[in-house]
């Protein structure tokens, strides 16, 4: 995500680089390849040049601190800026009604069924809500079998009527439905619309008059960039949406529609999806997106995305494994599934400062763990339980279970008892320093 608009950024304030103060001079260098870079990421023009103006403007004359330099300066005040430009601060997302009534609006093919159930599942797990899911797409041969699959898979139920064809009418009923078995939230699937088709958006705006949902987000392809910045213009002059949603953040998007759309349209990205599963879910956050962006990280995001399977008494009890030794394979397996919960690694890595760039280049897989999950699962549950067990010919029949070679197994197995050591050694430590310098004795006896 960005990774392209990132780069061209940063080049772009190289310019400042070794330079004693800013001036007029090296700002507006600075800033045409700012514009350049971000009208080439698919930003609207105006909004390009308007930021970069106001950057410009806020840049010259500012007095530079001796331990600031002029480019973190000019990079600080465009970030600012940016996520500004973005919102500022992320949107309020309205379920406070007793039924809550969300409706869903798009083109064909933005994602919004498949977002339907990201919001669902989101808040049914984080906020105890009771969500239903109403089918009135009527026109897609397969539509309502997808939102009852994706209800499925996350335990949600799905409203539909089969033998009728009028989008009002269904989603009225699944709302008194709704009320009629406590359900609490009412997330409305409408087919895909083209801005063109006066019919279809008729059909929207009569599903507006009639429910008066309390949200009314429009779902957008991110992929697309201005297009999508334009047909959500179109969309809102008809429905008067209350927030955006970014779909497929993950695909090889430039970036332009997040920077643009709350400017052209002065409606908040209120949601980001990145990827298929059901957890591929964010609150919009502009500062966030701004780090991002800038080449920052997210530390604040990932912390997040690692509360959210935090369990406290778990904690404790892995951190008194590691204390006295007795980490073991079951126990790594089951660190390995609660990352891989949080997303793709090159994503969690996009959120480390400096290395996501670091390995934008480097092929990562679909699964990354797929060869120590096999040799893990091809063991005993004696063994994953005592490592030190794993000799010879234990280790030749983990090789053949799990389809790799004994070099992957025997790797793994070292990497494993040293991880094991630095465990032991910074749980039993309270002093930080303390940690620090067992850290660094241990990466000293891996460089001989």
């Amino acid at each position: 995500m960005f990774e392209n608009l990132s780069e061209r950024l940063e080049r772009s304030f190289k310019v400042l680089k070794g330079e004693g103060k800013i001036t007029e001079i090296n700002v507006a260098e600075t800033m045409k390849e700012v514009r350049r870079a971000l009208i080439d990421a698919d930003v609207n023009y105006k909004v390009a040049k308007q930021f970069t103006d106001t950057v410009k403007t806020k840049a010259i004359g500012q007095n530079v601190l001796t331990s600031v330099k002029p480019k973190e300066l000019l990079v600080k005040i465009a970030h600012d800026e940016l996520a500004t430009l973005m919102g500022g601060s992320a949107a309020k997302f309205d379920l406070s009604a007793p039924t809550s009534i969300v409706l869903m609006s798009g083109l064909q093919g933005s994602g919004k069924t498949t977002f339907s159930g990201k919001l669902a599942k989101k808040y049914k797990s984080e906020q105890g809500k009771r969500p239903l899911l109403v089918a009135c797409d009527v026109y897609r041969p397969a539509a309502i079998e997808q939102l009852k699959v994706v209800g499925e898979q996350i335990g949600v139920p799905v409203y539909s009527e089969a033998d009728c064809q009028d989008p009002v009418k269904i989603a009225l009923n699944g709302v008194a439905y709704a009320r009629a078995n406590n359900l609490n939230m009412v997330i409305v699937d409408t087919a895909g619309r083209l801005a063109v088709d006066e019919a279809m958006m008729q059909e929207v705006e009569n599903l507006k008059k009639a429910l008066n949902p309390q949200e009314i987000l429009f779902v957008v392809d991110s992929m697309t960039g201005q297009d999508a910045v334009n047909t959500a213009k179109t969309f809102n002059e008809r429905l008067d949406f209350t927030g955006v949603v970014l779909t497929k953040l993950d695909g090889d998007t430039r970036g332009g529609a997040a920077v643009s759309i709350r400017t052209v349209v002065n409606k908040p990205i209120k949601f980001v999806g990145s990827g298929e599963k059901m957890d591929a879910i964010d609150v919009f956050h502009p500062e966030r997106m701004a780090d991002r962006i800038l080449g920052m990280g997210d530390i604040v995001t990932l912390v997040e995305k690692a509360q959210q399977d935090f369990d406290e008494k778990q904690a404790r009890a892995l951190e008194e494994k590691m204390r006295k030794n007795k980490f073991d394979f079951d126990d790594f397996l089951d660190q390995i599934k609660r990352i891989e919960k949080m997303g793709s690694i090159k994503e969690i890595a996009s959120m480390i400062p400096g290395l996501g760039k670091a390995i934008k280049d480097v092929e990562i897989g679909d699964d990354p763990f797929k060869n120590i999950k096999a040799i893990i699962q091809s063991m005993t549950v004696v063994e994953r339980k005592n490592p030190d067990i794993i000799k010879g010919s234990r280790r030749q029949r983990i090789a053949r279970g799990s389809g790799t070679e004994l070099a992957e197994v025997n790797k793994l197995l070292k990497q494993f008892e040293e991880m094991r050591k630095m465990m032991k050694s910074a749980a039993s430590m309270k002093n930080p320093m303390q940690m620090m310098k067992a850290a660094r004795a241990m990466q000293r006896m891996r460089r001989r």
